[in-house]
């Protein structure tokens, strides 16, 4: 058997693999959603009688319309999540633990290529353009509950030892002057945060604290947030559009 044969088989071989089993699942998941939306445009676009849209819906022309749709939402629907998997990603700030930088309601772009996005069901990360810096706004799966995502600012990271005295911060025994740091007067409260308390940072974890101090659940009460707990850098609030601004 020549080289061009052995090409041609496995060529035919691929594409019949695609027939019986890929196109079939992708009907399964694209067809009810289609036939969904060539419903709603069979009823309420065609003045045919009743009997006329059962033949529409029912016949080519319906399964034509549907699997159009169909294809066109799921994959629509796939490049969304691939995009909020491994690119950016939309949150809602709840609370307002990080007040005035940002407030209840905002509505932010996280961006995942900063850092590396997380591979689904695994701890592994893909490489990211820069490592998570001090001053970054970032979104983590809250250590006591993964369930839950929070959002602060990154104080320290591993390697580091951090203490919070007259309301600011100080990393090695060195005062932080950084203005997005600085600006914050930081609060003496809970077990990692009391005064004259030096707390080092493990490798692989930092250290977070919300710019609301005096209304804000952080690292000082419940420690350290493990680098694979990251979601990404908070970047752009996009939503309302009087608060559309870069975030620092």
């Amino acid at each position: 058997m020549g080289v061009g044969q052995a090409n041609d088989n496995s060529q035919n071989e691929h594409l019949s693999l695609r027939k019986r089993f890929v196109r079939p699942v992708w009907n399964i998941l694209a067809l009810p959603i289609g036939y969904i939306v060539a419903v709603l445009i069979i009823f309420c676009f065609s003045r045919r009688s009743q009997q006329g849209y059962r033949a529409d819906l029912f016949g080519k022309f319906g399964r034509d319309l549907a699997k159009e749709w169909g294809d066109a939402i799921l994959i629509a629907f796939i490049l969304a999540m691939f995009i909020r998997t491994f690119f950016y990603q939309a949150f809602r700030i709840p609370s307002g633990s990080m007040r005035m930088t940002l407030i209840e309601g905002d509505r932010l772009l996280v961006n995942k290529i900063t850092y590396g996005a997380l591979l689904p069901f695994t701890k592994y990360r893909l490489p990211g353009i820069s490592h998570p810096k001090r001053g970054d706004i970032v979104v983590f799966k809250y250590p006591e509950d993964p369930k839950r995502d929070f959002i602060k600012r990154l104080i320290a990271v591993g390697g580091e030892v951090v203490e919070i005295k007259f309301g600011d911060i100080y990393i090695n025994g060195k005062l932080i002057e950084d203005p997005v740091i600085k600006n914050v007067y930081y609060y003496n409260r809970g077990t990692y945060g009391d005064v004259n308390k030096k707390v080092s940072v493990p490798i692989g974890y930092y250290f977070v604290l919300g710019d609301n101090s005096g209304s804000s659940a952080d690292s000082r009460y419940w420690g350290f947030v493990p680098q694979e707990s990251l979601i990404g850098k908070a970047e752009l609030i996009y939503w309302p559009l009087n608060r559309v601004r870069f975030l620092k």
